[in-house]
């Protein structure tokens, strides 16, 4: 497939993915969707990946779903839109990789969705955030009244919900939406040097904490110990990543990954 929207650099060990579709705010249609599947698709038959950076073109992030796309659909054309996207987000949970979202500018109804489907988000101190779908009497469809509870608890996410409230990016910050703010101008290099340093480290480690952490936040306690422990051990052992980390530590030498 070729890309229409995205655009994606890779320099060394790190990909950056850029939405670009600045005339429309980079609002998310069924192009997108596909196009971000096969980058997933591409990004998990990479073996040299080491992080995930997503930002917008332009004053957006991501500003919502194409409204234009969406008037006329039937209700099971919209169920299945919906459907389509929580996918595609769902599916940055399966990478191997940290998943960053780099959030310039609007990130608004399927924006938000789409930086709440990344690992953590960082922010320019010009972003803005909201789940605005009240306001054309819609619901979010792609996880939002899911993923917004879960990031920042029941009461909040109901009042930003059903309010429809913008907010800025200090705010984001206060309720744990976001988890770092910065200038504007500085927003793409501190995202890819949180990407490096990720990088540098052990590549299976990165991966079993993610997934261990994934998995284990619907587990109860005492399941997601167990989890753990697993994950722990098999880090360990001849010619393991975990033997090579420890041997480079004791001789006071960077690991060789």
């Amino acid at each position: 497939m070729t890309y229409e929207i995205l655009k994606i650099e890779k320099t060394d060990n790190i990909a950056l993915v850029t939405i670009s579709r600045p005339q429309a705010m980079n609002a998310l249609n069924t192009r997108f969707f596909e196009e971000m599947d096969q980058a997933v698709a591409e990004f998990k038959l990479d073996t040299n990946l080491r992080a995930i950076v997503i930002t917008g073109e332009g004053k957006a992030f991501v500003a919502g779903a194409d409204i234009a796309e969406m008037a006329n659909k039937t209700a099971e054309e919209g169920s299945f839109f919906s459907a389509r996207g929580q996918k595609t987000f769902s599916s940055f949970a399966t990478l191997n990789v940290p998943v960053i979202a780099a959030i310039n500018g609007f990130a608004l109804g399927g924006g938000l969705e789409l930086a709440m489907g990344c690992d953590f988000r960082i922010a320019s101190s010009k972003a803005k955030f909201g789940q605005p779908e009240v306001n054309l009497g819609l619901i979010p469809g792609f996880a939002g009244t899911q993923r917004l509870a879960r990031l920042i608890g029941m009461a909040d996410a109901l009042y930003l919900l059903m309010s429809a409230e913008m907010i800025g990016a200090d705010e984001a910050l206060r309720l744990k939406l976001v988890q770092k703010v910065v200038e504007p101008e500085a927003l793409l290099e501190t995202c890819l040097t949180i990407a490096k340093n990720i990088a540098s480290k052990g590549p299976q480690a990165i991966k079993a904490v993610k997934q261990t952490t994934i998995k284990g936040f619907d587990m109860t306690l005492t399941e997601g110990e167990q989890l753990e422990a697993a994950q722990f051990g098999k880090l360990f052992g001849k010619g393991s990543e975990g033997e090579e980390g420890m041997k480079a530590f004791l001789e006071k030498r960077k690991p060789n990954w």
